[in-house]
């Protein structure tokens, strides 16, 4: 599933040619098994060495659209993308009242104030980045004004980093328990960022950490928790994020090319 050539030329935006390309089987594959016989390609007939056919259905790509513009955002959505993430809340308001997704699902990607929350729920389809019990009641509450039930996904640390937002790997369980007593809420699954200046291994590490979490919290079967998507992964780690199970990975310079903060004032 191919991305074509023409997008947005004129912003020098750079391309995902395919959504699992033949380097990201070998990153992959490498990781999985330690192992690579360069025998994948587009004429390959998807068969790859440790069982990556191609792309998997079941795993979404999400376009990190912060601070492109509501043009940019609307041509983009026109490719092989499936949902987008904000980082900030008034981009999210201003491209979904403005339909830049074209009727593709928004996710809010980023930290979220408690005084923000009002616009977001509803609005997004799914909020990535829920750490507090504080902020899953504030939640939980604008979600029943408004007669629905919000999507989220919990933050965890798995870095430990004092930098980062996000509940611990070890309070993540008193937090998913709470989330049983909110019905207007339900835990779709997790998300995590791992350090930045984190190895590669040390960074796969982190990723089956999270997949670990993930599981175990499927197998307690806690009330409004579902448990099925594991958001993790960007640009620079979106492979061995896959090859750990990811399920919905976010990426921004890869598809739209380095951000120029200095044109959105952010």
């Amino acid at each position: 599933m191919s991305i074509s050539d023409g997008l947005l030329p004129e912003k020098k935006c750079a391309i995902i040619r395919e959504k699992f390309s033949w380097e990201e089987r070998k990153y992959a594959d490498a990781a999985t098994d330690g192992t690579y016989d360069g025998g994948c390609g587009p004429d390959s007939g998807g068969d790859c060495p440790g069982g990556h056919p191609g792309w998997p259905e079941e795993i979404q790509l999400c376009a990190a659209c912060k601070t492109r513009t509501v043009e940019e955002v609307r041509f983009s959505a026109g490719l092989d993308i499936d949902v987008f993430g904000e980082n900030h809340v008034q981009e999210l308001v201003e491209k979904t009242d403005a339909g830049a997704y074209l009727g593709k699902p928004g996710h809010f990607i980023g930290h979220l104030q408690t005084n923000k929350v009002n616009k977001v729920v509803g609005r997004a389809a799914l909020i990535h980045s829920v750490d507090s019990l504080r902020l899953m009641q504030k939640i939980h509450a604008a979600a029943q004004r408004q007669n629905l039930v919000q999507d989220i996904l919990l933050e965890v640390n798995i870095g430990g980093e004092e930098s980062k937002s996000g509940v611990t790997p070890e309070n993540l369980w008193s937090l998913l328990e709470e989330a049983g007593n909110l019905p207007n809420i339900r835990v779709r699954g997790l998300m995590a960022i791992p350090p930045a200046e984190a190895a590669p291994e040390e960074t796969l590490g982190y990723f089956a950490r999270m997949r670990e979490l993930q599981e175990q919290a499927r197998a307690a079967d806690l009330k409004n928790t579902g448990m099925d998507v594991l958001s993790m992964g960007m640009s620079q780690d979106y492979a061995a994020a896959i090859s750990q199970g990811a399920t919905m990975v976010r990426i921004g310079t890869a598809i739209y090319g380095p951000r120029d903060y200095s044109q959105k004032g952010i």
